[in-house]
């Protein structure tokens, strides 16, 4: 293989703009393509924020419902009625408790579901469950 010699020893000062013209008429396309796709507005509308004063948590509500039926609203024993009664007290509330139900593995379905609908008619918002395994 024969190379060529060079005639002049003087060094090459000449910059090849051809890569940076490649480089630049990519970014003049992408910018072209995505121009309009920046420009073009969405009305969205959020959700306001909650003002401080409704921000306060009340006192969350446990009920436990044991097997054999009975019923303990905060660590006290209440019936069907007094339940229904205590439900409709915080659901009027301004600030709702949340509801924390803690159903026993033995307990009737027919007695959960009519605390469920009982609060759910009497509006409470956060009703939920505890799992205690």
């Amino acid at each position: 293989m024969a190379f060529p010699a060079r005639v002049s020893s003087v060094a090459v000062s000449q910059i090849n703009v051809t890569p940076l013209v490649d480089v630049l008429l990519v970014l003049l396309i992408i910018f072209m393509i995505s121009a309009p796709v920046v420009t073009h507005k969405l009305k969205i509308d959020l959700p306001r924020p909650i003002p401080d004063e409704t921000q306060q948590k009340a006192e969350p509500i446990q009920l436990a419902i044991h097997a054999d039926g009975s019923m303990y609203w905060n660590d006290m024993p209440v019936d069907q009625i007094a339940i229904n009664a205590q439900l409709a007290i915080a659901g009027l509330q301004k600030i709702q408790p949340a509801l924390y139900i803690d159903v026993a593995d033995g307990a009737s379905y027919q007695v959960v579901a009519h605390v469920l609908s009982s609060a759910k008619s009497n509006g409470m918002a956060s009703i939920n469950f505890i799992d205690q395994r």
